[in-house]
């Protein structure tokens, strides 16, 4: 019996390893992410337990990194299939979106910086729990789908900087928004503004620049996207007036429609926009919880494009350059003391500079150029002490250029330039020669007006001057008086000759 135990024990061991050997085979470990040999190697699935959400895959040779990802597929698969997953693939160069074989997980997608170059197809239609979709900074081409707004629990949504083209997709009346951030810049939209976003009464970011909408801004914006606080429109093909209902957005914060065709005057009613007027931190759409995506915006700051993300709370400006807008700068824009940056260059505005400038006390940019503005610098815009960027070139501005504070430390004579009016530093125009040369310019506006009454003058004068001395010489004045009687009596002879004619009818010799 003895020697039996042995034999039992080397028995017992081998059976151990053979079953540790077979578990450790099992196909469910093997295939957990891997690549389909009967399709494109553009095409990635997940063919492993989908229970297991503890496993993960990181090879250097791989697309998508991260924890385990789903496979999107068009049949009729049930919905429980898709998991709840965050995957970040940005630290790998994603291929492109397969309809039958895209990897996506259901929550939270981040598919940004990857290049990938295909159609966007209609694979996150079925994602009907998806709150973020980030495909921003790739080569996504086609249309967007209809089945997109069926994506009701969506609240951030960012395509910008891909290649999508044609219109956004109309909504049923069924629709029930919940975005919060939308991004569609940089891409090659084209319609009227999106009608579909009407009833977004959650949104408080809409960026579309950079696209080819075109016609004019709806009013219905004021009162339908009530919550909004960033309101990118720039580099656009819209036209019209700026409708003044904007100003109902209590919560805007940033206002950008440069680069358009608006014409017509800066609404007055700006000057309500109540985020804006005082100093404060105004929050973002900011992140969801679980995940880490932040709210952005690209913004022209200090004339650079500028993306601002961790302090995006902190921006507060105003951008309507680059349009056709007319009339005068309304003073109520001096309401906004929160401003940070208000940019109106490149429109078609005249009359003077708001004498109340100064109270914005914390503006940083300030961008008045290529206008029609004329008159004198305000003196009050040496005293915001903030002001680090300033431009007021090519207007019609005149007189000297305030100094102290803030102005002294602007010492480039550009942001003066072509104003023939303007005198003293930076300029090199001492204002005494300026005010010299500007009654010049005056006399010499005025040198045909004034010709033109002293030449009057003159005739009426040298007329009854010459009339005049002829009454003062007495023959003169008798041989006057009598041609002058000699007429009259010829006159009276002819009418009363001509008034016994007429009584009689025998008139032929006078017809």
């Amino acid at each position: 019996m003895a020697a039996k135990a042995p034999l039992v024990l080397r028995l017992c061991l081998f059976l151990c390893i053979s079953l540790s050997l077979l578990l450790l085979s099992s196909p469910q470990r093997v295939t957990s992410l891997s690549l389909d040999a009967d399709v494109d190697d553009h095409y990635y699935h997940y063919d492993g337990d989908e229970d297991d959400d503890n496993y993960y895959h990181d090879d250097d040779d791989d697309v998508f990194s991260g924890r385990p990802v789903r496979r999107i597929y068009d049949g009729d698969d049930d919905e429980n299939y898709y998991r709840n997953d965050e995957v970040d693939f940005s630290s790998r160069p994603a291929r492109r979106l397969y309809d039958g074989g895209a990897v996506m997980p259901e929550k939270y997608n981040v598919l940004n910086g990857n290049s990938s170059n295909s159609s966007s197809g209609s694979a996150f239609c079925r994602l009907l729990s998806l709150q973020i979709l980030d495909l921003s900074n790739n080569k996504l081409t086609g249309k967007l789908p209809d089945c997109w707004w069926n994506l009701q629990s969506l609240q951030f949504m960012d395509l910008s900087h891909n290649r999508f083209s044609g219109e956004i997709p109309a909504v049923n009346t069924s629709y029930n928004c919940s975005l919060e951030s939308v991004h569609l810049a940089g891409n090659g939209f084209t319609g009227v503004f999106p009608s579909a976003l009407k009833g977004c009464q959650t949104l408080v970011t809409l960026d579309i620049g950079n696209n080819n909408f075109f016609g004019g801004i709806p009013p219905w914006i004021g009162k339908g996207l009530s919550s909004l606080k960033i309101l990118s429109l720039r580099s656009n093909n819209f036209t019209g007036e700026i409708p003044s209902e904007l100003s109902h957005l209590s919560q805007l914060q940033l206002l950008d429609m440069t680069n358009n065709s608006l014409t017509g005057s800066i609404p007055t009613s700006f000057g309500n926009l109540t985020s804006m007027k005082n100093p404060k931190i105004v929050s973002s759409a900011g992140s969801l919880d679980g995940s880490t995506y932040q709210d952005r915006i690209d913004i022209i700051w200090k004339g650079q494009e500028i993306i601002f993300q961790k302090t995006l709370q902190l921006m507060t400006g105003i951008d309507l350059s680059g349009n056709s807008l007319s009339e005068c700068i309304p003073d109520e824009l001096t309401n906004l003391q929160g401003l940070r940056f208000l940019n109106l260059s490149r429109n078609n505005l005249s009359c003077g500079i708001p004498e109340n400038i100064g109270s914005l006390k914390n503006l940083e940019s300030l961008d008045l150029s290529s206008n029609e503005i004329s008159g004198a610098i305000p003196p009050s815009l040496a005293g915001i002490s903030t002001l680090s960027t300033l431009n007021l070139s090519y207007n019609h501005l005149s007189g000297k250029i305030p100094t102290g504070n803030q102005l002294q430390t602007f010492t480039d004579p550009s942001i003066y330039s072509h104003n023939s009016g303007l005198c003293g530093p930076p300029l090199n125009i001492s204002c005494t020669n300026a005010s010299v040369a500007s009654d010049e310019r005056d006399c010499r506006t005025c040198e045909d007006q004034y010709f033109y009454y002293c030449v009057m003058a003159g005739v009426v004068f040298g007329f009854w001057l010459w009339f005049g001395m002829l009454l003062s010489i007495g023959t003169w004045r008798y041989a006057i008086f009598g041609f002058v009687d000699g007429m009259q009596c010829k006159v009276m002879q002819k009418v009363s000759s001509v008034d016994k004619f007429l009584s009689r009818g025998n008139t032929d010799q006078y017809l």
